[in-house]
């Protein structure tokens, strides 16, 4: 496969741009591929909007040379973008399989992690969040879901079932967070053609 021209970045619930992950990632496509377009917005709480302005912003995006990276609620996104987009290739790191379910508790208003901006998660979200699941992925070879072993929010045999069929990178430890991401991101690198 090809170099990745353009890459979308998705933060996880409660997370920013300012995530440790996406910056690092940005970082690396700033300092060594800056000719790689790189979107990573701040989501909104609706997942029914995050999509329409995920999909309406990469509407033009070339389909064999584009990829999303997604982590936590941001995995799930871009799996939901990558069956509307089978073109495009797909890091997940720890994704969120069932987050209708996962989420319940967290309806309210809520503080951002990165920030002291507050916001409501809706009971109506859970929904738009079950019909945005997406059925099997119909290419599977075009996704890496990279999966702690020691994910403290999510549980890694649910994740790993739901990508079995992609190619898996199962991590022995580690976290939710993926504290370690700084030894995974050649991983990521490769898979996108990128380094």
């Amino acid at each position: 496969m090809s170099a990745v021209t353009h890459l979308l970045y998705l933060h996880g619930f409660r997370s920013s741009p300012q995530s440790t992950k996406a910056r690092i990632v940005g970082a690396w496509i700033a300092r060594q591929r800056p000719e790689v377009h790189w979107h990573c917005p701040q989501l909104p709480p609706s997942p029914r909007q995050a999509m329409q302005e995920l999909l309406a912003a990469t509407a033009g995006w070339p389909a064999s040379s584009s990829a999303v990276v997604g982590s936590s609620l941001g995995g799930f996104y871009a799996t939901a973008i990558a069956a509307r987009r089978p073109g495009w290739r797909a890091v997940l790191l720890n994704p969120a399989v069932n987050p209708e379910r996962g989420l319940a508790d967290h309806v309210g208003e809520l503080v951002a992690w990165h920030s002291e901006d507050r916001f409501e998660f809706k009971a109506e979200y859970l929904d738009e969040l079950a019909q945005l699941k997406p059925a099997a992925l119909s290419t599977p070879a075009r996704v890496l879901a990279i999966i702690a072993k020691g994910d403290e929010l999510l549980d890694w045999r649910e994740m790993h079932a739901r990508y079995a069929a992609c190619r898996v990178k199962l991590i022995e430890g580690s976290d939710h967070a993926l504290s370690d991401f700084d030894a995974h991101l050649p991983d990521l690198l490769a898979f996108l053609g990128l380094a």
